[in-house]
């Protein structure tokens, strides 16, 4: 019994270490979609636009990572390579989402969502984030 917790306590920290790397990997993400520095938008200037659309991507790659872990294989390895896997796609399906929303809204979407004053198009962008997550999460289930 001992040896099955360990077991299980050893593989959700190994799960919970690719997590938190896929959801380093989604700051990236948005970081690279978006103008100037995420960090400085957001913690510094206190970009809500910013904020709103890096929060639904963030809640976009957990609902991703929950899902190929719930949903995982019975062999460790590829319950964790499937993960990873999902993981990179969802971010993929989400920079997607981002530039297709990008080709279809007039100006540029990144300048929106770096604009001081709140803005619709922030919450547009957000939701196809987390609903392009969603896709992913149904896909692995």
């Amino acid at each position: 019994m001992l040896e099955d917790l360990l077991g299980g306590a050893g593989r959700s920290i190994v799960f919970g270490i690719v997590g938190v790397g896929l959801l380093a990997a989604g700051f990236l993400l948005v970081d690279l979609l978006t103008p100037g520095k995420l960090r400085e938008l957001i913690w510094v200037q206190r970009n809500h636009n910013a904020g709103l659309l890096l929060a639904a991507n963030q809640l976009g790659i957990a609902a991703i990572v929950f899902t190929a872990i719930l949903t995982s294989y019975s062999d460790f390895g590829k319950g964790l390579a499937s993960t990873v896997i999902f993981g990179l796609v969802g971010l993929a399906v989400m920079a997607l989402a981002f530039f297709v929303l990008d080709l279809l809204t007039p100006g540029r979407l990144g300048e929106v969502i770096c604009a001081e004053d709140p803005h619709p198009a922030a919450r547009v962008s957000a939701a196809t984030h987390f609903g392009a997550a969603l896709i992913v999460c149904a896909s692995i289930a």
